[in-house]
């Protein structure tokens, strides 16, 4: 069979049922022809957005693929790669590559090469004969560990190619590996004995699917919860143990009990030092649970490693804690302590997230979008800067893998690729981005993607036709130039390409546009509903 042909057939023996992309790349007709469903972006980056959540919201057990052509094609999807690596995502990436005889002449772009510093392995193809033996080693790398992408190059020259039948590839396995369990009695040992431990728990519990053990956990030694950006939704929010998720932006609760600790246990995080996670205090006695050895150490000093995969951390924990603390321990003192700091923080933030004025308080919106929508039947992402910091604090997750988080570096416009990956990977869920009017000037052409692919998303615009954030670092070139200013009738844009555009100015509008919007999505239409909103640029952070 023809190199095509077998690599579409491997996707599909993987369990791979959509594949984004852009052409050309011959691959995306092979993929169609084996019932795999090519969904067409307006440029790469959003392609692997989108392969990026389908990964996410399956736990990695349906691996987002992207597809692409070579040259700048493979160039303008590197931005993308290098957020999957950041975030430790499993994703399958097939950019077309030059001839084999001109692949390393310059100045040709060679995405095996230029890839490889932040890809989880990279290889292109270069002996048809290779296919299954190439992928067999991509797929267990995307399947087992930490996450990252894998790069798969196919040469242009290579399609014609015929690969020996029949084809010998079978679906490659997935396993675990756990602690060793000296560290894990030590590790039980000082959670046990803790007077004020707090549990960090990362994305690592998404991808082990550890959720029902972390929430054992804490009830069984009546410790406090947060989580990550990324791992946020990973612990009920409504829990009393719950401290809420930290980023840039935190709830109260947060820093004041990590810095009131005794120990700390993180669970599949890596610890990343960031201005976009939680900055873990010195001097605290730190147990470290992740899949990486190499995370170990890396930016916070840990007195126990525990190295394998989060359920399996924890399913030992628990049964070694449950040898000495048989029932779960009295939680009301530390539960009541949390919901006195939760609710004196609420307090400060309740006329913002109940303003009535207009331009309307982001805030506002937010908090009315959470009080609108099923929560737990919605899966939610934000962009970078003031939408992350507005919502994360105060989104309340209650089922796992309903927000999409991050914490490294992160572009502008990721999340309505991480919206639209979302609903194709759930179609039964609402799936929300919410982003600013700097970031549609990023991605926004890609709403035309949702609709044209069938993807009815919901898009909540912020927009205070400005870059807010950058207005206390440009003044000067604010007051002579006007440098921060953007504009756009966003609303009028998702009409002209087809989706329901709706733009909202007063508060008490706010509610039924949120409502119109869902019945849209319902009816299969993507909904870009604009809020015009206040320059805001106050945030919640530490010590607030």
């Amino acid at each position: 069979m023809k190199l095509g042909t077998a690599i579409a057939e491997i996707m599909r023996r993987e369990g791979i049922e959509i594949l984004c992309g852009y052409p050309v790349n011959h691959l995306i007709e092979h993929a169609a022809n084996a019932e795999i469903r090519p969904v067409m972006v307006r440029q790469e980056r959003v392609g692997i957005h989108m392969a990026d959540a389908i990964s996410r919201v399956t736990s990695g057990r349906s691996i987002g693929a992207f597809c692409m052509q070579h040259g700048p094609g493979a160039e303008n999807a590197m931005g993308g790669v290098a957020q999957c690596f950041g975030e430790s995502v499993p994703v399958l990436v097939l950019p077309m590559g030059y001839q084999r005889r001109l692949a390393h002449i310059e100045p040709n772009f060679n995405s095996s090469e230029a890839m490889k510093p932040f890809a989880k392995s990279s290889e292109p193809i270069i002996l048809a004969a290779e296919v299954a033996n190439i992928f067999r080693r991509a797929f267990t790398k995307l399947k087992n560990g930490r996450g990252g992408p894998v790069i798969v190059e196919i040469p242009s020259d290579m399609w014609n190619e015929e690969v020996p039948e029949p084809l010998n590839y079978t679906p490659v396995l997935r396993t675990r590996y756990g602690a060793d369990p000296v560290h894990v009695k030590e590790a039980a040992n000082l959670l046990v004995n803790a007077k004020r431990a707090v549990i960090y728990a990362g994305q690592g519990v998404h991808y082990a699917q550890a959720w029902p053990q972390l929430k054992r956990l804490a009830e069984r030694l009546a410790i406090p919860v947060t989580t990550s950006l990324g791992g946020k939704s990973s612990f009920p929010e409504t829990h009393p143990l719950s401290l809420g998720s930290g980023g840039l932006a935190v709830p109260r609760a947060v820093p004041k009990f990590l810095a009131e600790a005794d120990v700390i246990f993180g669970i599949g995080c890596s610890f990343t030092e960031t201005n976009f996670g939680i900055a873990m205090p010195k001097g605290k006695t730190i147990i470290h649970s992740t899949l990486d050895p190499n995370h170990l150490n890396k930016d916070v000093e840990a007195k126990i490693g525990l190295v394998g995969d989060a359920g399996l951390v924890l399913d030992a924990l628990l049964e070694e804690i449950g040898k000495t603390v048989t029932a779960d321990r009295d939680a009301s003192a530390v539960a009541a302590e949390i919901a006195a700091s939760h609710k004196e923080w609420l307090a400060k933030w309740m006329p913002k997230l109940t303003s009535n004025d207009a331009p309307l308080s982001p805030y506002r919106v937010l908090w009315d979008l959470q009080h609108t929508v099923d929560v737990k039947n919605t899966i939610i992402t934000h962009d970078a800067g003031s939408p992350r910091d507005q919502l994360s604090p105060f989104w309340k997750a209650v089922e796992p893998l309903t927000y999409l988080g991050w914490g490294k570096t992160t572009q502008l416009g990721y999340g309505l690729g991480l919206a639209m990956g979302a609903k194709l990977a759930k179609p039964d869920k609402l799936c929300i981005n919410v982003w600013g009017d700097a970031a549609i000037g990023f991605t926004g052409m890609d709403f035309e993607t949702a609709v044209r692919e069938r993807i009815p998303i919901m898009s909540i615009l912020l927009n205070n036709f400005s870059m807010a954030i950058e207005l206390k670092v440009m003044p000067i070139s604010t007051e002579k130039y006007r440098s921060t200013d953007i504009s756009g009738d966003y609303a009028a844009m998702a009409r002209a390409f087809g989706g329901y555009g709706e733009r909202v100015e007063r508060p008490e509008d706010i509610i039924p546009a949120i409502k119109r919007g869902i019945q849209k999505t319902q009816e299969g239409i993507p909904v870009l509903l604009e809020f015009i909103t206040s320059k805001e640029t106050e945030v919640s952070r530490p010590g607030t």
